[in-house]
C-alpha cells in the first residue's frame, strides 16, 4: 500500500469520525462502559490468580523420616526424590530443627517442648517442592513407596480446594469477559453498520467503477479502530487511579503472607496496553462484521 493511499484512509477514518460524531459518542460510551467493567474483573483475576500462585507455592510434601534410618538411608532416600519427576526442589530439615522451629510457633506454649531438646522425639524431614501445585499428589504417592518412610503429609484438601476454585473463577471469569467483549463489539459494528447504510449509495457506486474491496474498507477499519481506542482512555483513567489508591493504601495493611496485591509497576503498564488492544480489537472486529454485506454488489 502506498503512503499516500495508507494517509488517504487515515484521512476519511478521522473525517468519519468527526461527521458522524453522535453515532461516535454512542460507540465511545459503549467501548467506555464495557471496558471498565471487564478491566475491574480483570484486575481480579489477576489478583486472584497471584494468591492462588503464592499459596500453591507455599504448600510442601512434608517427608517424615523413620525414626531408625541411617545417615546413609536417610542420604538415599534424598537421592531417590531427587530422581522424580516433576520435584522442583527439596531440602532436609533435622529433628533439632524441626523441634525449634514447633517452639517458635507455639510461643509461650512452646517453653513445655524445650524439655524434650535431649531427647528430641520429632523425625527428621524432606520437604518437597513440586513444579505445579497438580503435582503434588503422584509425588507424594510414588515418596510413599520408598523404604525408611514413617509418613508422608501434604495438605491434600486445601490443594484439591484450591485448584477446583482456580479453575471455576477461571471460567467464569472468561465467560464473563467474552459476553462483555461481545456486547460492546455488536454496539459498534451496529453504530458503524449506520454509518456505512447511509453511504451504501456511495459504496455501490465506488464498487462499480472499479474501486477494490480493501480500498473500500480500510477507513472503516480507521474509524473502527479510533472508536476502540478512544473507548480505552476513561477506563484506563478511572481503573488505574482506583488501583493505585488500593495499591498504596490496602496492600501494607494485610496480614496474611500469601495475600498482595500485584506491584504498580509494571502491571498498570501491562493493563494499559491490554485495554488498548482489546479496545482496538473491538473496533476493528465491529468494522469488519459491519462493512462486509456491503461489500457484496
Amino acid at each position: 500500500m502506498k503512503f499516500s493511499t495508507f494517509r488517504r484512509h487515515i484521512r476519511e477514518g478521522t473525517k468519519n469520525i468527526v461527521r458522524n460524531s453522535w453515532m461516535t459518542v454512542a460507540s465511545v460510551g459503549a467501548v467506555t462502559t464495557t471496558l471498565v467493567l471487564v478491566a475491574a474483573f480483570l484486575i481480579l483475576i489477576l489478583n486472584l490468580n497471584q494468591v492462588v500462585d503464592n499459596i500453591e507455592n507455599d504448600v510442601e510434601v512434608r517427608v517424615y523420616i523413620d525414626l531408625q534410618a541411617e545417615e546413609e538411608e536417610i542420604e538415599e532416600l534424598g537421592d531417590q526424590i531427587a530422581g522424580l519427576n516433576n520435584v522442583e526442589s527439596f531440602y532436609f530439615q533435622s529433628k533439632e530443627e524441626e523441634l525449634e522451629m514447633l517452639i517458635e510457633d507455639l510461643g509461650e506454649d512452646g517453653e513445655a517442648w524445650e524439655l524434650f531438646e535431649q531427647d528430641n522425639p520429632l523425625n527428621n524431614v524432606y520437604v518437597v517442592n513440586t513444579e505445579r501445585a497438580e503435582d503434588l499428589s503422584g509425588v507424594a504417592s510414588r515418596i510413599e513407596t520408598f523404604e525408611n518412610i514413617e509418613d508422608v503429609s501434604y495438605r491434600s484438601d486445601v490443594v484439591d480446594r484450591l485448584l477446583d476454585f482456580n479453575q471455576y473463577a477461571r471460567i467464569i471469569g472468561g465467560v464473563f469477559v467474552a459476553a462483555l467483549l461481545f456486547t460492546a463489539i455488536f454496539l459498534i459494528s451496529n453504530t458503524i453498520k449506520m454509518t456505512i447504510t447511509a453511504r451504501s449509495t456511495e459504496i455501490s457506486i465506488m464498487k462499480l467503477v472499479g474501486a477494490k474491496n480493501n480500498f473500500i474498507r480500510w477507513p472503516f477499519f480507521v474509524e473502527g479502530t479510533l472508536t476502540g481506542v478512544l473507548g480505552t482512555i476513561i477506563p484506563i483513567g478511572l481503573v488505574l487511579g482506583g488501583y493505585h489508591y488500593l495499591y498504596t493504601n490496602l496492600n501494607d495493611r494485610i496480614d496474611f503472607p500469601f495475600i498482595e496485591l500485584l506491584p504498580w509497576d509494571p502491571f498498570a503498564w501491562q493493563l494499559s496496553l491490554m485495554l488498548l488492544g482489546i479496545g482496538a480489537f473491538i473496533g476493528i472486529w465491529g468494522s469488519v462484521m459491519s462493512v462486509r454485506k456491503f461489500l457484496k454488489v
